[in-house]
């Protein structure tokens, strides 16, 4: 008798309507009709015995609350506990984060005036953003408000103990900044500062005045959102 495979719980891709395929919906509307999702799907390329890949992906977005940045905080081992992404797909995912990282990045002109904490957020996110850890950056600026240099103060965390305010300064100073903005990262995604943070940015706008080096803003980023002390009057 010959043996048959039952297949009715299976969702493939291509039991799909044509338009709701993702590499055919790409070909015939162009990458711009296509859902994260979707193009997430088309790189994975399969998904497992329950979902096909574009729910599989639909459920990795969810999970990282539809945002590419939580979703390139996840590592491998975490894109790895779910079924139907192996080492190869976990590893697809990441690279594909990390290249959306790098556009982002070209995208952001040392010669911007940074004037706007969205501009800062702009600058910082291909170098903060899915970071498991905070880390500390400083912004050295011209007179013009434009990026003379950045270098990373501190990781791991934002006390006292870990940010040298003396270090921020004497790179401020090394570079003939007029001013300097600092920036850190929430993980959590939570960008509501600390009191370590309002400490922080009180220290370092008081040194900085002593040096006539003016911070010009405090932004925490994380999940896509940032907070700016300037804009919120705290500074």
């Amino acid at each position: 008798m010959e043996k048959r495979h039952d297949t009715t719980h299976r969702l493939v891709i291509k039991a799909l309507a044509e338009d709701d395929r993702p590499r055919e919906k790409l070909m015939k509307y162009g990458a711009e009709a296509l859902s994260k999702s979707e193009l997430l799907a088309i790189l994975v390329g399969s998904g497992n015995g329950e979902e096909n890949a574009v729910s599989l992906m639909q459920r990795i977005m969810h999970d990282s609350g539809d945002n590419l940045q939580n979703l390139a905080a996840k590592s491998l081992d975490e894109l790895r506990k779910y079924k139907g992404i192996g080492t190869a797909k976990a590893v697809t995912i990441k690279a594909a984060c990390q290249i959306a990282k790098l556009m982002q990045a070209e995208n952001v002109d040392k010669g911007t005036q940074m004037d706007s904490p969205q501009k800062v957020n702009d600058y910082v996110a291909p170098k903060l953003s899915g970071k498991p850890n905070e880390e500390v950056w400083i912004m050295l600026l011209n007179p013009r408000l434009q990026v003379i240099g950045d270098k990373q103060i501190s990781k791991g965390g934002i006390t006292e103990s870990s940010v040298d305010i003396r270090l921020i300064m004497r790179e401020a100073v090394t570079a003939l900044a007029t001013s300097m903005i600092l920036v850190h990262n929430h993980p959590s995604g939570n960008v509501s500062p600390s009191r370590e943070d309002d400490r922080l940015t009180l220290k370092l706008a008081e040194a900085g005045r002593l040096m006539n080096i003016t911070l010009q803003d405090h932004v925490i980023v994380g999940g896509g959102k940032y907070f700016s002390y300037r804009d919120e009057g705290k500074l």
